[in-house]
């Protein structure tokens, strides 16, 4: 058996990055069960939600071993959180994960997070996402809140766990 150890790039996203991150983050939309997101995206609202909206911190893109984006992890900002916190999501291309981009990619956004002095990141994950559940816990997050039977379009109740993972000096 090799243990093979992988260097994992992670960039800034760029606007030519969104027809590709929008596909694959509609395919995870399609499959269900794993994201918040109900209704697929068009590029264009792909780039204003997640590149450039009035709530844009920042997006940070995991490439393959081909240069093909893999993964990405983004911070924006919305009322229903503290001034100094930015909210988290993650999503990675469905079917052919890269091992370590997830973690690649938080020590980027935790980077960068740090350098423009936000304080704390939250995470709000549905209770029946194990998989984002026990990501966000293995990066530390812990569970400060939970919103009881948030409704799905089809009319499921689905409990939302808010978790937070405070920045500090790290």
């Amino acid at each position: 058996m090799t243990n093979e150890t992988r260097t994992i790039h992670v960039r800034p996203a760029r606007h030519d990055d969104a027809p590709a991150l929008c596909a694959f983050l509609n395919e995870i939309i399609r499959i269900g069960g794993t994201t918040a997101h109900q209704t697929p995206f068009t590029s264009e609202a792909f780039v204003e939600h997640y590149l450039a909206g009035p709530g844009f911190v920042s997006c940070f893109v995991a490439e393959d071993e081909t240069g093909a984006p893999c993964a990405f992890q983004a911070l924006d900002r919305w009322d229903g959180i503290p001034e100094d916190w930015a909210d988290i999501g993650t999503f990675s291309r469905p079917g052919n994960k890269v091992p370590g981009a997830g973690t690649a990619l938080f020590k980027a956004t935790c980077d960068f997070a740090r350098s423009i002095g936000l304080k704390a990141l939250n995470a709000t994950i549905r209770a029946d996402n194990t998989g984002g559940l026990a990501y966000y816990g293995k990066m530390g997050f812990v569970d400060y809140k939970v919103d009881k039977a948030v409704p799905l379009k089809d009319g499921k109740l689905v409990d939302r766990i808010s978790k937070r993972f405070l920045l500090g000096q790290a």
